[in-house]
């Protein structure tokens, strides 16, 4: 199973399981305020290692729109494929929310597509 390091605190997942999902479950209030829909970018996180190479429509025209693509990348559009390591931009903690946001889904809504990142450069 790949293994997720966030915050200095390392799980195995099974590989189907979302990123922003993960990250939660091992205690990080990461923001997800629209519900895991790649609509907010609250769940924007950096990599630090184990970066995947391919990405949603929906979280490629989401980073394009709010001007922050190849800086962040969104954890409700990922799933945990591989060893990564991870640190989550936006936390209850440091912007003062009450809660995170409403509950994603298990599986990655809309749009459960990946294509090569290389694909949306052109």
């Amino acid at each position: 199973m790949p293994k997720l390091t966030v915050g200095g605190q390392t799980a195995e997942w099974p590989a189907d399981t979302r990123l922003v999902k993960a990250i939660e479950e091992m205690g990080v209030h990461i923001g997800h305020r629209c519900g895991g829909n790649a609509r907010c970018t609250t769940c924007r996180v950096t990599f630090t290692a184990g970066e995947p190479d391919t990405m949603t429509t929906a979280e490629h025209a989401k980073l394009v729109e709010r001007e922050i693509y190849g800086q962040y990348r969104l954890s409700c559009q990922l799933c945990v494929s591989a060893d990564m390591e991870v640190e989550p931009i936006m936390t209850v903690e440091n912007q003062g929310w009450t809660d995170a946001g409403g509950p994603p889904d298990d599986a990655v809504q809309p749009e459960a597509t990946w294509f090569p990142k290389s694909s949306f450069d052109k």
